[in-house]
């Protein structure tokens, strides 16, 4: 069932780019499965929000928690690093990966229900509290817990396809063998304490080496909704993805091959 289901989940992004409308690309995505059970969902609850859902919230009879990264090409991230605010192409991206989150899930629900299997889709965004900018189900923290990558000091999931692309959840009443964790660092500052490139792209003074102001980011990220209205509800900025050695590869994983 694993292996159906992440050819399942490449080929439909493979296909809705070449046969659909759109201006956006992405690589292969990367796929991790986690049992519903997990214990640390229940962690969640104090690293994220005491409101943070569990599976089982969703769906009663949920084994399983399937989480997706959907990677930006170099070409994408490239148009976002010059100025304060995002590249419309950015912003664009933003929207249509969110369409494609949305149809992907869809069809992964339509694909297992069809197979016996209860499922529940999840947005890729604006689930969360809008006075405390805190979610409710981070996706972020999904794929951590399903062997996606791993956090850097830009809040971000690094994977080994980088940080810079969209990640999307699922939750399903099939049981599928769950993907292992590392807890090896992705990020280079965690790693060794070196780069903080992250710290430096940030154009509204929100990140810092030790601490973070949503605040501040989401500041941001409305200066850049209103600029690119035109595409549609874009709150994005990427300032901190781009532009540093974690944008599209794991490299604490680099730096230890080339020690080899």
């Amino acid at each position: 069932m694993k292996k159906t289901i992440i050819n399942e989940i490449q080929n439909f992004a493979e296909n809705y780019q070449n046969n659909c409308d759109i201006s956006t690309k992405w690589g292969t995505p990367i796929i991790g499965f986690a049992s519903a059970d997990d214990p640390l969902f229940a962690e969640l609850k104090s690293v994220v929000s005491p409101t943070h859902a569990m599976p089982k919230d969703f769906l009663a009879s949920a084994q399983t928690t399937i989480a997706f990264f959907l990677p930006f090409p170099k070409s994408l991230t490239a148009t976002n690093i010059k100025n304060r605010m995002s590249s419309k192409e950015w912003a664009v991206a933003y929207i249509e990966t969110n369409v494609l989150i949305a149809k992907l899930s869809t069809y992964l629900k339509d694909f297992l229900q069809a197979k016996g299997h209860q499922s529940f889709t999840i947005p890729a965004t604006h689930n969360w509290d809008e006075k405390k900018l805190i979610s409710d189900w981070s996706h972020r923290h999904i794929a951590y817990i399903a062997g996606i990558g791993n956090f850097g000091l830009n809040n971000m999931l690094i994977t080994d396809k980088g940080c810079c692309g969209r990640i999307g959840s699922f939750i399903t009443a099939a049981e599928i063998e769950p993907d292992s964790r590392t807890d090896q660092p992705a990020c280079l500052y965690k790693y060794d304490g070196t780069c903080k490139k992250c710290t430096k792209n940030c154009v509204n003074e929100a990140l810092f080496e030790k601490s973070f102001d949503r605040f501040k980011c989401y500041e941001m990220l409305l200066k850049n909704v209103d600029r690119h209205s035109s595409v549609g509800y874009a709150d994005v900025c990427g300032k901190c993805l781009v532009a540093v050695p974690c944008s599209h590869i794991n490299p604490v994983m680099k730096k230890l091959q080339a020690k080899r």
